[in-house]
């Protein structure tokens, strides 16, 4: 199993969380982004840079990803991409993605952004608290025991 990163807008908080887990778990763990980013010198971790545009990163997650992958993203077109080949995603708020509410999850955003687009304010997420990243961590943490398990 492999862990991608959607990484340009992952916290740093969040990263933090992942690289403790890749070197507990002993998972590979690739952040990809269209930036360079500092990561620890590792084994299990790893850097791709992709060019700049829209969807780069995402498109070059999805070409590598694999069934039973998991991706760190808050991306939802990204993570109904994945959770439709096979994959698995999480945001950084420790919301698992799947086939049952990834679908749920696309429609509320389109229709989020529709409204947008006719200028209506919609506000944005809240900032990330101490709780959300505890969540993210017990989240993570469940999910990479339960898939050792399965493989």
């Amino acid at each position: 199993m492999n862990v991608w990163v959607d990484a340009d807008s992952c916290p740093a908080a969040i990263k933090e969380i992942l690289f403790r887990a890749a070197e507990r778990k002993k998972i590979k763990l690739t952040l990809v982004a269209n930036q360079f980013m500092q990561i620890p010198t590792s084994a299990y971790i790893t850097f791709l840079k992709v060019a700049s545009g829209l969807d780069v990163a995402d498109n070059e997650i999805v070409k590598r990803l694999n069934p039973g992958d998991l991706v760190i993203t808050n991306d939802i077109p990204l993570a109904a991409e994945v959770v439709g080949q096979g994959g698995f995603a999480l945001n950084v708020r420790g919301e698992l993605f799947s086939v049952e509410n990834v679908g749920d999850r696309l429609s509320m955003r389109d229709f989020m952004d529709s409204l947008r687009a006719s200028g209506q304010e919609t506000g944005g997420p809240k900032p990330m608290s101490s709780k959300d990243r505890a969540i993210f961590a017990n989240q993570l943490d469940t999910f990479l025991t339960r898939h050792a398990k399965d493989t």
